[in-house]
């Protein structure tokens, strides 16, 4: 059973008729930005684009923006259904007049993606955690501040576990084929990786005469 946070400024209040003969709970709340203030939390938002496609649009647009964490399902009907794009940012669409077997299978396989992405987005290596969603770091529970630059370094080396890449390479695959700094540039941001990692500072190990590497635990310097 899913929480659900339905979204609506239909006076009837009923986006999905389906909805009663399911076991969700659902909370209904006006559709405008006011009210995603102090919306409670929710497993799925239900959003109703029925008669207001620009409307919803906006408030698709919102959620995905400020990282809410809850798939998005777009009510809408048949006619509308050519203005819903990638853009939206919504989970899925979901016809207004759809049965409860077909909106109980929507809800549920939005949560099964949510999971599988969720899980997908991260790294763990050597007691190290990267979050790509959010574009944090850990090593072994400690947050590591880390600028854009040095998280994308430490990405790039603990995906590539053992691995040992030239300076080039990593200037090559971290800052871009267009970047016009030398390789010193790579020494300068992996010294200040290190300091970050402190007692984990042999996780980035160094090949002499040939580049870096990410170790794994097993692997030592």
């Amino acid at each position: 059973m899913a929480q659900l946070l339905i979204l609506t400024s239909a006076q009837d209040q009923d986006v999905l008729p389906a909805l009663s003969l399911l076991n969700h709970r659902g909370r209904v709340i006006p559709a405008d930005a006011s009210s995603l203030v102090t919306a409670p939390s929710s497993d799925v938002v239900i959003i109703d684009a029925r008669r207001d496609l620009a409307g919803a649009k906006a408030l698709c647009k919102i959620l995905t923006t400020t990282g809410s964490a809850a798939p998005i399902l777009l009510v809408v009907t048949e006619g509308g259904l050519p203005a819903v794009n990638a853009d939206w940012g919504v989970a899925d669409v979901v016809l207004t007049d759809a049965g409860p077997a077909e909106v109980d299978a929507r809800i549920r396989l939005a949560l099964d993606r949510r999971t599988t992405d969720s899980a997908s987005s991260k790294i763990q290596a050597s007691g190290v955690t990267i979050d790509e969603a959010s574009y944090s770091a850990k090593v072994h529970g400690r947050p590591l501040d880390l600028t854009f630059k040095e998280f994308e370094l430490l990405r790039f080396l603990a995906t590539h576990p053992s691995r040992v890449f030239t300076r080039e390479q990593l200037l090559s695959e971290v800052w871009g084929y267009d970047y016009f700094g030398g390789t010193r540039t790579v020494d300068v941001h992996v010294r200040r990786l290190r300091a970050k990692l402190g007692d984990n500072e042999s996780l980035i190990g160094t090949v002499r005469n040939v580049g870096y590497r990410f170790n794994d635990v097993e692997d030592g310097q």
